[in-house]
């Protein structure tokens, strides 16, 4: 029997973006948090890794979330290319 209810605060854009890829999955919100609760009672924590990021990729995360220094390619054998130089 379902009772428990669960309210939580979160950003719209981020709601929007999340419901968004939950539809494409066929996965309703609600789906989603049932998968995510199972999967923490399974595995006895969280299911991914949840670190602190080293200095260097904190800088390059506040990079990439400010659009610096990104690059683009047209495809991944471009992009794997631009790896050998």
């Amino acid at each position: 029997m379902k009772t428990a209810v669960i309210h939580a605060r979160i950003e719209p854009r981020t709601k929007r973006s999340a419901e968004g890829v939950l539809h494409k999955l066929g996965l309703s919100p609600t789906e989603a948090i049932r998968m995510f609760y199972r999967q923490i009672t399974l595995r006895g924590g969280l299911p991914f890794a949840v670190m602190i990021p080293n200095e260097q990729t904190a800088a390059t995360l506040g990079k990439s979330r400010r659009g610096e220094e990104i690059e683009e390619f047209a495809d991944l054998n471009r992009m794997f290319k631009s790896w050998e130089k």
